[in-house]
């Protein structure tokens, strides 16, 4: 908070008061807990980890909305709330208008909640934990949905090479925002936001503004890093744990970003009339960012043809790969999802025959079958449920269902006139904000983090 704090300060902006204030509220309250627990550590346990990982996520968001809801910004505290979870979450949905006039320290607390919604925020839970003797990979793995082999001996090994990735690459992105126009402190914020997958951005029109081809480019490539498993930037410098394509996950998110990119500059050539170069830069740089749940746009992608909106509306559920910052369902569990089916339909003419699961050189175990298909029940019913909660607010049908697709996949903008691309959450009642938030939750924690914690049992001894 003293960051933003900075900021104002040199900016002459009085909101430097509020984030110095959070601030001290903040740290004195975490002196007292901390000496209020001193003592004995409590012995790590399943249940232990689901309480925290979420605790840890909702006091967060409380702690980021203080200054949101203080500030000079015109917000409810439901709507400080969403803003925050929608940057913790990496979602990038606003209820902020006129971000163009925002004071500067606003503009950069946004987008570092969002950095530290990627995977800065894992990693701190994973360097943090092990030193309480509190399981902090055990942590990381009920957070995600990467169950990868460790690529180093040691946990806190593991979580230095992580940060390293995350800030070399955000180094990078912010270096060559920084070369190709853009001012220090917009490339700075957009660095943040890109690498998070979250998309905030200092202007209402996001890259839109820029008005630079090369900023796209730039930008679906950063995108795209960032949606990889970041463990992939550790065996890089491991000798001989290189195998880009060991992953299977990682050739079927790239295919899928170059077809699908491809498909929507054909279609805007055909019924647009469009110069297929720039109808490539675009489409590729708005479709990668919603598959990858980034959230930034360049223009309203909605009114280029129904062809297009229906190539975006299949984008918003797959996600990026399990292990970065993307949200979504994930390319890994689509693979797995594709060959179980493709299984079950060799049994159904070969009866008798042993069939194999293998995910690249593993087999699939009959547990990962389970997850994925419980994954899969509780995704969509959390969408048909959050749905027709929206609807009994007073949304239409078109924005309760793709604001809560955006939501539990952590995407950002919807569809329709409100939500979509060239609008946003502003207009929206508390009683949605606040399902809205709960969402955003239950999909960066993947649901069955959140979930479990509702069952009688898993709180009796």
């Amino acid at each position: 908070m003293l960051i933003p704090a900075l900021v104002d300060v040199a900016d002459q902006n009085e909101d430097w008061r509020v984030f110095v204030g959070c601030s001290l509220l903040v740290g004195m309250v975490c002196i007292l807990l901390a000496t209020a627990t001193r003592g004995e550590r409590p012995k790590f346990t399943q249940r232990l980890g689901f309480q925290l990982v979420t605790s840890v996520w909702l006091f967060a968001t409380l702690i980021g909305a203080l200054p949101i809801y203080i500030a000079s910004v015109n917000v409810t505290f439901a709507g400080a709330i969403f803003e925050s979870m929608s940057g913790l979450t990496t979602t990038g949905s606003t209820v902020i208008s006129g971000l163009d006039a925002l004071p500067r320290g606003l503009l950069l607390w946004r987008s570092l909640l969002q950095w530290l919604g990627g995977i800065g925020i894992i990693g701190m839970v994973l360097l943090v934990l092990p030193s309480l003797r509190a399981g902090g990979l055990a942590l990381f793995h009920m957070e995600s949905s990467d169950k990868s082999d460790k690529v180093l001996p040691r946990v806190n090994q593991l979580t230095g090479g992580l940060i390293a990735a995350y800030t070399v690459l955000t180094i990078l992105c912010t270096a060559a925002y920084t070369s190709l126009g853009m001012s220090f402190f917009d490339a700075v914020n957009h660095a943040m936001t890109t690498m998070a997958t979250g998309g905030y951005s200092t202007h209402d029109a996001s890259m839109g503004y820029f008005e630079s081809n090369g900023i796209l480019v730039a930008a679906t490539l950063f995108m795209i890093l960032a949606a990889l498993p970041f463990v992939i930037y550790i065996r890089a410098f491991l000798p001989r744990r290189f195998q880009l394509w060991r992953d299977p996950q990682i050739a079927v998110f790239l295919m899928t970003c170059l077809v699908l990119s491809f498909a929507i500059a054909v279609t805007r050539r055909v019924v647009n009339d469009t110069p297929f170069g720039e109808a490539l830069i675009s489409s590729a740089f708005n479709l990668v960012s919603v598959i990858t749940t980034t959230g930034f746009a360049s223009e309203d992608y909605t009114l280029w043809s129904n062809a297009a909106i229906g190539l975006f509306f299949l984008a918003t559920f797959l996600g990026g790969c399990a292990g970065s910052t993307s949200g979504g369902i994930k390319a890994n569990r689509l693979v797995i999802l594709y060959r179980l089916v493709r299984s079950s339909f060799r049994r159904l003419v070969r009866p008798h025959a042993i069939i194999r699961l293998k995910y690249g050189n593993d087999d699939i175990s009959s547990e990962t079958i389970q997850t994925v298909t419980i994954f899969f029940f509780l995704f969509f019913g959390t969408l048909l449920l959050g749905t027709v909660l929206l609807t009994m607010f007073g949304l239409d049908l078109i924005t309760a269902f793709s604001g809560t697709l955006t939501a539990i996949a952590n995407v950002g903008p919807g569809f329709g006139q409100i939500i979509g691309p060239a609008g946003n959450f502003a207009s929206l009642p508390d009683p949605a904000l606040w399902t809205l938030s709960v969402v955003m939750l239950l999909g960066r924690l993947e649901l069955v983090t959140v979930l479990i914690l509702l069952f009688p049992s898993v709180w009796t001894d």
